[in-house]
């Protein structure tokens, strides 16, 4: 006999989609009423929303075998049928490789200075402005270091391509209605305006690459080294030998535009967020850079000698994921904590809600670092650390640009606690926008100086 989970299924076609898109709290409510596990339909597909450790791992260690990735209509129509996100088993293995060599040490290692040196211009920037909407500005910071890294653009976010990309985030998660005036429809045209952009940046870049190669003094011409993740992407193998087509360069690399931007953008902003809201938090966080040479260079290696630093950075993604959740299709008849989960049936793992748990994170409302201690981390088992804290996903999928990221908010926060300070201005909203990714509701309104020495 078959169980479902309990729920219900809401209006005929549209099921909960509204409620689930406008209402940060959709998920909690339910699983308040329901338990760990509710039915729903959302976009006209049954979904079941599953969440806790136990469920975690069950979804994300059965990739392909029970689970498929999947993503709403609207994210798939946007990011591509050649994506990395949306591609399976050996085509996911080979691609991810390939794709893997632009977020290897050595390759973080020579974005280090790019990084920093975006991140003195608009913090210098923001000295003088005083008083700043801060969100809008670090989707531009981010956005600035996505096209610098990725693809050799500078200022991306004052270019045609930065304005474009910005309409075609807007759409990533919306009602797949394509016509001119929804924000799914205007993103489908920036899509295709900004595969135009890719292509001609490709194309330039594969003749350069190619010139170079053939040059017998040319600085390139043994191939070893690479100013961005352009020129990794072009000049990578498979097993093969086989390279990527132009197609699949432009989705590939539209997709790491947008991981590298859009959830980047959202963490960064819960760091300047939570800290402003912690004191205490702050202070620690500048007794231990005072702790550093401030004139020694920033390296992998002394980034991560900053162990408070990874405290707080890994709180701020426990308290507010970037992500909510991750959707898998359901391959094949299975069954979880006693109820069925039918084939082609939706299911969506829960970061959010998971991160809640007042069983792994007792008080999960608090702002508290201290979970991530050496000590507190012991008292956890290892798929409590590995299922229970998944900003990032898991398994075979967990994001790919998942160190470039980390290594983006620890230089961002290095250099902020080192020089700069920032307040919350009053009479604002700080409520959760939850979509595209989570951010103050008024754009986090900030008053922005230069630290006193000492």
């Amino acid at each position: 006999m078959h169980t479902l989970p309990p729920g219900t299924f809401g209006l005929p076609f549209l099921g909960e989609t509204l409620n689930f898109f406008t209402d940060p709290n959709f998920a909690q409510k339910r699983h308040e009423q329901y338990g760990d596990l509710f039915k729903t339909r959302l976009l006209g597909k049954p979904t079941i929303f599953m969440r806790g450790v136990e469920a975690n791992q069950f979804v994300l260690s059965n990739e392909n075998t029970y689970f498929s990735v999947d993503w709403p209509p609207s994210t798939k129509a946007l990011l591509g049928k050649l994506s990395l996100a949306l591609q399976t088993g050996h085509e996911h293995q080979s691609r991810r490789k390939l794709l893997a060599q632009a977020f290897m040490p050595r390759a973080l290692s020579g974005y280090i200075s790019t990084m920093e040196a975006i991140t003195q211009r608009y913090t210098q920037r923001w000295q003088q402005q005083g008083q700043l909407t801060w969100y809008p500005e670090l989707r531009n910071y981010t956005l600035d270091i996505a096209c610098k890294l990725l693809v050799g653009l500078d200022k991306g976010s004052q270019t045609r391509l930065g304005h474009v990309f910005e309409t075609w985030c807007q759409g990533l998660f919306s009602i797949p209605l394509n016509v001119p005036w929804t924000a799914f429809g205007k993103a489908k045209r920036a899509r295709r305006l900004l595969l135009e952009e890719m292509e001609q940046i490709v194309r330039d870049r594969q003749q350069r690459l190619s010139e170079s190669l053939n040059s017998s003094d040319g600085p390139e011409s043994d191939g070893s080294e690479a100013s961005d993740a352009l020129d990794l992407l072009i000049r990578a193998r498979d097993e093969d030998g086989q390279g990527l087509s132009l197609e699949e360069l432009k989705d590939q690399v539209l997709l790491l535009l947008f991981a590298g931007h859009e959830t980047l953008t959202s963490a960064i902003a819960s760091f300047c967020l939570l800290t402003a809201q912690s004191p205490d938090v702050l202070d620690k966080l500048r007794v231990e850079q005072r702790g550093f040479d401030p004139a020694a260079p920033l390296s992998l290696d002394l980034l991560k000698q900053m162990t408070y630093l990874e405290q707080v950075l890994r709180e701020v993604l426990r308290r507010i994921p970037p992500v909510g959740g991750g959707f898998r299709t359901v391959l094949q008849d299975c069954a979880y904590g006693g109820y069925t989960i039918p084939k082609n049936w939706s299911v969506l793992y829960q970061i959010g809600p998971t991160h809640q748990d007042a069983s792994l994170y007792p008080q999960p409302e608090q702002f508290d670092p201290e979970r991530f201690s050496a000590a507190q981390l012991g008292d956890r088992s290892a798929d409590q650390q590995r299922y229970g804290y998944v900003p990032f996903g898991g398994g075979i999928r967990e994001c790919l640009g998942k160190e470039f990221a980390r290594l983006e908010m620890k230089i961002f926060a290095t250099h902020l606690l080192r020089h700069w300070q920032w307040t919350l201005l009053p009479d604002q909203d700080l409520s959760m926008v939850i979509v595209p990714t989570p951010h103050p509701r008024d754009g986090l309104r900030v008053a922005f100086a230069a630290r006193e020495a000492g």
